[in-house]
């Protein structure tokens, strides 16, 4: 493991550091052998965006902080994730990144709407700035579900990627919700909140063309975002095997958590150990150069990636996975439906295919929660989040 006071330029490929094991090593869906695919393992690790602490950006709100050391690493790993949806919606999950190789134009969309200024989607500023909506002041520590809840909100000014956010609370997944959400005629839940359709405006990621709209409208892309407590003090080892299942999956978009007030981006496992991309770097605020290019380099990890045992994880997490298809959600659902039958593996949540009746009914569409039922269960498992850090201090 390296520490976090470790700067970016220190650290550097050492093939040797990654565990020489007959485990299959799972990378998002991916699996890899050690022996034959050490090179393809690291390529696929450092084509993950990588996110850190940084510094000297322009202040948040204007007048706020500079740099989100010490209190972001949530957030970092909330954009991570999200990334992660946006380069499978965009590029695809055999997308790699190759230092020095010119990548498309569409990569640089989605690492610009990450870049810390304000106007930039999923900033650090806009998240900040819009979980004050959500009880937590800019500069304070967030949870799993604060951070799933605040990137749902900022996820539907977002036109281009056009995605369908679906948080699945009090540990159960409604298949009839999901597909409702995401067979809606609507690009967004808000007329407000979304500009009107013209011919000039990107739809669902392409530009319009007769027939088009109809074609693609059948399915929006669904990022599925799953806050979950599996134990009170430390993780159930009941868990183990669905979680392991969890990465092994194609539609998957790992998983934030990590230490009390120490978040990580959980990318796979091996063994007995999961693999993690770790947000607590500070590294200098990222701008375009003169000819308008963005440097790269610091948000790709280019070293070994970072392994921690599965028993050590905070059983606070969020689960995310992301089917760009109405197949591949059908598929999603069949294979969770398989793991709930493997023995030993107890399973996290629940999947049904409608609302239980004792279930409040908001607007599934609704993108930004107000009733009284969703604050309520948001602020049950953030509270919980703030027990557990002080129960584990």
């Amino acid at each position: 493991l390296f520490p976090a006071t470790l700067t970016y330029d220190t650290l550097r490929f050492e093939y040797e550091d990654f565990p020489e094991t007959k485990e299959p090593v799972w990378i998002l869906g991916r699996k890899y052998s050690v022996f034959t695919e050490k090179e393809e393992i690291l390529l696929d690790v450092t084509s993950r965006l990588w996110f850190t602490y940084r510094k000297n950006f322009p202040a948040i709100g204007g007048t706020g902080p500079t740099s989100d050391t010490g209190w972001g690493c949530m957030l970092r790993c909330g954009q991570m994730i999200f990334a992660q949806a946006l380069v499978c919606r965009h590029l695809g999950r055999d997308w790699r990144w190759i230092k020095g190789k010119r990548q498309m134009d569409n990569y640089f969309n989605v690492l610009n709407a990450f870049i810390d200024k304000k106007d930039s989607y999923y900033s650090i500023h806009q998240i900040a700035q819009m979980g004050v909506g959500e009880g937590k002041s800019i500069g304070q520590w967030y949870g799993p579900n604060t951070v799933a809840q605040v990137l749902k909100k900022l996820a539907t000014f977002d036109t281009w990627s056009s995605l369908a956010v679906h948080i699945a609370m009090d540990n159960t997944v409604v298949m009839e919700e999901i597909r409702r959400l995401c067979q809606s005629n609507l690009p967004c839940a808000g007329a407000a909140a979304c500009p009107a359709l013209e011919s000039d405006v990107l739809y669902n990621g392409y530009p319009e063309e007769p027939g088009v709209r109809d074609r693609l409208v059948l399915w929006k892309p669904l990022v599925l975002l799953i806050p979950l407590r599996l134990g009170l003090t430390e993780i159930n080892e009941a868990y183990i095997e669905t979680l392991k299942h969890c990465f092994m999956m194609p539609q998957s978009l790992g998983v934030i958590g990590g230490k009390p007030n120490s978040a990580h981006y959980f990318i796979g496992y091996v063994g007995e150990e999961l693999i993690y991309l770790d947000p607590h770097t500070t590294q200098p605020a990222v701008e375009p150069s003169e000819s308008g290019c963005l440097p790269d380099e610091s948000f790709h990890c280019q070293h070994p990636p970072c392994r921690m045992s599965i028993a050590e994880l905070d059983p606070s997490i969020a689960v995310g996975f992301f089917c760009n298809t109405e197949a591949d959600f059908n598929d999603w659902c069949q294979q969770m439906k398989k793991l709930a039958l493997v023995r030993g593996a107890l399973p996290m949540f629940e999947l049904v295919e409608r609302q239980p009746s004792h279930f409040s009914n908001p607007d599934v569409l609704n993108l930004t929660p107000d009733s009284s039922d969703a604050d309520r269960l948001e602020r049950f498992f953030d509270s919980e989040d703030e027990d557990f850090e002080i129960l584990s201090l």
